[in-house]
């Protein structure tokens, strides 16, 4: 029987029980190398643990499944994700795009690491489909999508851009991050590939960094395979059943995030401190009807404006008890933090730079009346 169902996924792909011992958790495969049965004899395909480990092929399998996916692929970190699929898919004269208001390490990578080898790139905001259209080159090899975008929590219909990508030749590749494939699956929309920190949600207890890429396409998962393994920066056996660990939890986590997610942002939007709540859950929001249409429900990330500037922002980040002043997100406990002096620094000066005004919290899965009251007192109510 073949089972579909996104929980059931996250719990068995990849994760059969261990045919000898029956352990019901997949091992964790601490080793660097393997012994072969005679040269080539290879047992399961395992030579080496760059190349290959059954621990990080369950992670693998498991997240391809979830993103419905042809070939999935893990990572040290979201970055060398991301460093990794742009240097197989671009070279030197290439052309990418990318969200006017990408998060700061995609922005840092492109600008301060691929322009300097030759690669060019315009940032553009993605929901204006005619200046996607118009920033398009012969060039294009790719349009980077995030929805919702960090941390201003802006959405981008992935069906449309998926659209002009592909009439001009080139890919669409979608961070997932923010929305994990439990709200949202890019590739069923039309994305060519996938990318994710899965220290955030997929992990969701802040105690791993990893990264994870889902490809549509098989052969393009094996162009990037081929670049992982040559450039290396793959994902070790624990971190791999650490994610693998978190991943089991992850829908009936993401249902607490949302809940408590929409809970402050009812609150928010009525304090007098607040100058603008960004949620895509708000029907006020540019996006929210693209968001309802792609997203299954809209996140545990919220970012607001304070009125009384940049100093009432800090003042904010500095006061909550229970929301944590920490960079990341997507854990089980809540966060905060302020972009422009933390995660976003690397676009500060750029037309990416974000508001001075800008606090940006990770709901955690705490009691949302508890997490309500944090927030006004730290906003002085």
């Amino acid at each position: 029987m073949t089972y579909e169902g996104f929980e059931t996924l996250a719990i068995h792909a990849g994760q059969e029980a261990d045919a000898e011992t029956g352990a019901v958790v997949v091992p964790i495969y601490q080793t660097s190398t393997y012994r072969q049965d005679g040269v080539g004899g290879l047992r399961g395909g395992y030579e080496y643990s760059r190349t290959g480990n059954p621990t990080r092929a369950a992670l693998e399998e498991c997240v391809a499944a979830l993103e419905s996916g042809a070939r999935g692929l893990a990572f040290a970190s979201g970055m060398a994700a991301e460093d990794t699929l742009l240097r197989t898919i671009a070279k030197p004269g290439d052309h990418l795009i990318i969200p006017g208001d990408a998060y700061g390490g995609t922005f840092r990578l492109v600008s301060k690491v691929l322009q300097r080898w030759g690669v060019g790139w315009d940032a553009v905001d993605l929901s204006d489909l005619d200046a996607v259209r118009a920033a398009i080159r012969p060039e294009t090899v790719a349009v980077w999508v995030e929805t919702p975008t960090n941390p201003l929590l802006n959405i981008a219909d992935i069906g449309a851009l998926g659209e002009i990508a592909h009439a001009a030749g080139a890919l669409l590749i979608v961070d997932n991050t923010f929305a994990s494939p439990y709200l949202q699956r890019p590739i069923t929309l039309g994305a060519d590939a996938v990318v994710h920190s899965t220290t955030k949600y997929l992990g969701g207890h802040s105690d791993v960094v990893g990264g994870a890429l889902v490809t549509a396409d098989a052969e393009l998962g094996e162009r990037v395979a081929f670049h992982q393994n040559t450039m290396g920066a793959v994902a070790g056996p624990f971190d791999a059943w650490l994610t693998l660990r978190g991943i089991k939890t992850l829908g009936v986590r993401m249902d607490r995030h949302c809940a408590n997610a929409e809970r402050v942002v009812a609150e928010l939007v009525e304090h007098p401190a607040v100058a603008q709540v960004l949620y895509p859950g708000l029907s006020e929001h540019p996006g929210h009807k693209v968001a309802a249409a792609q997203m299954s429900a809209f996140g545990g990330m919220v970012s607001f404006r304070l009125r009384g500037g940049e100093e009432a922002a800090l003042r904010v980040c500095d006061r909550t008890e229970l929301f944590t002043l920490a960079e990341s997100l997507g854990g089980v406990e809540s966060l905060i933090e302020h972009p422009g002096r933390m995660t976003h620094a690397s676009t500060a000066g750029s037309p990416l730079e974000v508001p001075a005004d800008l606090v940006r919290i990770s709901v955690g899965i705490e009691s949302g009346d508890d997490l309500v009251a944090d927030l006004l007192t730290a906003l002085g109510e």
